[in-house]
């Protein structure tokens, strides 16, 4: 246990520089003019590609915790998620500010007639009670109920993998992949050993009354 709480306590901040480590990229190449020929696109696919894979190593937390029997990747799971969310949001005010302008007709226009940017902003919008629901005191002001709320991560990290599948046009690769891990780490999360679980047919004798 101590052992456990050790390298939990050198992990966590080691791991918050990690996810810091793409946002400074970005700015460092905003301060140097150093993000290629297109900016925006740059920022865009940046924000948006480290959301959906924070989002994915979040939900590794789990199927790790059983591989490791340790409980430390349970310890990790809020901050990921809250990066993933930071991401999500930096993605989403890029798209909103930069790329539209804060035209808000246009963007109502956009959301409801493009459908990756409606299942994009669907997935954002999933997420945003469950970050601010991340608290330890809203989870036990919610109780049983916080764990059903955020069983709605399940269905964000989908949106938002069918929102870069419909955004890619050509190489495909990329989302496809994405796809392929978010799959396994949902059949990771089936009960198999219950499903296929043998019923033993009683001897002859062990019925009641036998």
């Amino acid at each position: 246990m101590a052992s456990d709480l050790a390298f939990h306590r050198l992990l966590k901040p080691l791991l918050f520089l990690a996810c810091l480590a793409p946002c400074a990229r970005l700015l460092w190449g905003i301060q140097t003019d150093d993000l290629g020929p297109n900016p925006l696109e740059t920022v865009t696919h940046t924000t948006g590609d480290w959301a959906l894979r924070l989002l994915l190593v979040t939900l590794a937390m789990t199927p790790l915790r059983r591989l490791v029997h340790a409980a430390w990747p349970l310890r990790l799971r809020r901050m990921l998620g809250l990066f993933a969310f930071f991401y999500a949001c930096l993605h989403f005010a890029t798209w909103l500010v930069l790329d539209q302008e804060l035209r808000w007709s246009d963007i109502v226009v956009d959301i409801g007639k493009r459908p990756y940017v409606t299942v994009g902003f669907a997935a954002w919008l999933l997420l945003v009670p469950l970050a601010l629901t991340s608290t330890r005191r809203a989870m036990r002001r919610l109780g049983r109920r916080w764990s059903q709320l955020h069983k709605l991560v399940y269905l964000a990290t989908l949106l938002a993998v069918v929102h870069y599948l419909w955004l890619v046009k050509a190489d495909l690769r990329d989302p496809l992949l994405y796809a392929a891990v978010f799959a396994g780490l949902m059949l990771l999360r089936v009960p198999w050993r219950w499903l296929f679980q043998e019923r033993r047919t009683p001897r002859r004798g062990e019925m009641s009354g036998g």
